[in-house]
């Protein structure tokens, strides 16, 4: 199966731009592969352009993220009682409608299966507007970072985040969610006044 998606990887890199926008759409919905793997090569390959490419990535993953929403919203739910029970999935939906702009905000940014979380947006019928912003976000953040050390580093990022990328995304999402907390710590403090 890794022989294939290699095969599969190179052949839409041989699509360039058009193979990057491709996987980055289909990625948030359903494809396995993740943009960083056409992303990373091709901005490597051309580090003036690097920040471009993060743009289409970021447009066309969150474009993909409705498809996502539009999938879960129709057949999640249907799908997901196959599985487990009605109750479970009520616990589920409570927790993303007060959670879910994080969750989407880290699912964007992080190395977490992203289409899970644009999915379960849909089952849970987070609003596309909450969706869109949120992956806006998270998305836009961890393409143009990648970007942005390509165009810093040209061709020293490569070893630079294949040895720290992951471990940069995972303190980052950390350092999101810490943020979120205090926030709403905050906000009910102002409240509670």
């Amino acid at each position: 199966m890794s022989e294939l998606i290699h095969h599969l990887e190179e052949w839409l890199l041989e699509y360039g731009l058009l193979g990057l926008i491709l996987v980055a759409f289909t990625e948030s919905s359903f494809f396995p592969i993740p943009p960083d793997v056409i992303l990373l090569p091709l901005a490597l390959a051309d580090p003036d352009r690097a920040l471009l490419f993060a743009l289409y990535t970021t447009i066309a993953s969150v474009l993909g993220a409705l498809l996502g929403w539009l999938i879960g919203r129709k057949l999640g739910r249907p799908i997901l009682l196959k599985f487990v029970s009605e109750e479970l999935i009520l616990k589920v939906e409570d927790l993303f409608k007060r959670y879910g702009p994080l969750a989407i905000l880290i699912a964007g940014f992080t190395p977490i299966p992203y289409k899970v979380f644009t999915i379960f947006a849909g089952v849970a019928k987070i609003r596309i507007r909450v969706l869109l912003i949120w992956s806006l976000i998270g998305r836009g953040l961890r393409f143009f970072l990648e970007g942005i050390i390509i165009f810093w580093l040209g061709e020293q990022a490569k070893p630079f985040i294949e040895e720290n990328f992951t471990m940069l995304t995972i303190a980052g999402g950390l350092l999101i969610v810490i943020i979120f907390f205090i926030y709403h710590f905050i906000q009910k403090k102002k409240q509670a006044s």
